[in-house]
């Protein structure tokens, strides 16, 4: 019975890690759908800036505004670049923290597993033990049983 309690114990144990697990993991989404957002926003102010530009074509800009303009793009393109290797890093964060709660999850499973082949085999000694005392009884009383009809048929 200890061992089952010592099991018991590593069960806690480990539902407490999985459930960390679990919450870093909620953490890391949570990252990943902020960053994807980020990265979105960017995109989608690079389009708008390339489309407010493209659409003064036509127009003649002095060339200090173009230069400005120019500078401008490269540093949201570099802002976008910078965006991706954040995601990056961020999605690999996120496939680290799933594979950390498959592996706790599968700790757990497997403690509950082990415990339960326990219960069964404490389960099965102890009706070996049952139906070994009970057999006991059983012979003792055929015993007591025969002894007594073997001693009526000896008494005259």
């Amino acid at each position: 019975m200890s061992s089952v309690n010592a099991l018991m114990v590593a069960i806690d144990a480990a539902v407490r890690k999985r459930d960390a697990a679990r919450t870093g993991l909620q953490e890391r989404q949570s990252a990943q759908q902020a960053a994807q957002v980020q990265m979105d926003q960017l995109q989608a102010y690079m389009q708008e800036m390339q489309t407010r530009w493209g659409a003064q074509d036509g127009l003649a800009v002095q060339p200090e505004v173009m230069h400005h303009h120019y500078q401008f793009m490269d540093r949201l393109q570099h802002a976008i670049s910078l965006q991706t290797s954040v995601l990056v890093d961020v999605r690999i964060r996120l496939e680290a923290a799933q594979q950390a709660l498959l592996a706790a999850e599968l700790r757990v499973s497997s403690l509950n597993k082990v415990v339960d082949v326990r219960k069964r085999d404490m389960a099965l000694v102890q009706m070996r033990r049952e139906q070994k005392e009970t057999d006991e009884r059983a012979a003792l009383q055929f015993f007591r049983r025969s002894l007594g009809l073997q001693m009526q048929e000896a008494a005259p």
